[in-house]
């Protein structure tokens, strides 16, 4: 083996070909699934976009590194569907540039996290994560409270997703400023705009319990109640599968 490992060495233009050949066989075994990728994904009607208040928090979310403790993909493994339910699903996954999927737990899963505590849970939390649970290596993020939400350039967010297959429309990304406002004021006349582009079931609320202004805990509470609940496709896969 070693001989002709010695041999190739000696070869140049022979061990430039072997190099080729392995790393094409390699690049095949990744590149040919996405030839199927329409047959693999599965199908959610009912999946919906992101509002800009929680791409917003999904920003800050990357931006706090939050995704190097908390992951959000549920494996199949009976003992993860027990504590965090139906396993993730990659339809789950298709809006979200980059994929925050994870594979580091020092935190929970956070697939489903969504709606599974109040609002005041989270900020309380986020604020003074040991208040909450005493043995938690979390830093405190109490000054997402103090930060305003920067939304003057939320209409370029949503552009450069709409640049990579996010569907947002030309009137979503004209008023993407005002819906992240209003989402988060419901007594705003900027609130009515936000059930309209992104359906009646959007939250709308004050997330982080301060109606005076938009903070980036509005922003993070946002996005963190919304995971796992973009479409139920997940859990009619459960109901489907034990049929």
């Amino acid at each position: 083996m070693f001989g002709l490992h010695y041999w190739l060495e000696r070869k140049a233009i022979g061990f430039a070909l072997c190099i080729v050949l392995i790393a094409s066989i390699g690049g095949i075994v990744e590149i040919a699934p996405l030839f199927t990728i329409h047959q693999t994904v599965e199908d959610a009607p009912d999946m919906r976009l992101y509002t800009p208040l929680e791409l917003a928090g999904r920003n800050i979310y990357v931006r706090e590194g939050c995704y190097a403790c908390h992951s959000q993909m549920i494996r199949t493994l009976r003992d993860e569907v027990e504590r965090y339910g139906p396993y993730s699903l990659a339809v789950e996954s298709k809006y979200d540039h980059p994929m925050l999927w994870g594979s580091k737990r020092t935190g929970p899963d956070l697939a489903r996290v969504g709606g599974k505590y109040s609002d005041e849970w989270h900020v309380a939390h986020l604020s003074s994560p040991r208040g909450i649970v005493p043995e938690s290596v979390m830093p405190p993020y109490a000054r997402l409270l103090r930060n305003e939400l920067w939304t003057d350039d939320l209409s370029d967010h949503l552009r450069a997703q709409r640049a990579v297959g996010v569907p947002y429309t030309d009137d979503m990304i004209a008023n993407a400023r005002a819906d992240a406002i209003g989402q988060a004021s419901p007594d705003s006349p900027l609130a009515e705009g936000v059930s309209k582009r992104y359906g009646d079931a959007t939250a709308v609320r004050v997330f982080d319990g301060v109606a005076e202004q938009v903070t980036e805990m509005d922003a993070l509470v946002a996005y963190l109640q919304i995971l796992g609940r973009l479409t139920d496709a997940a859990h009619k896969s459960l109901v489907k599968a034990g049929e």
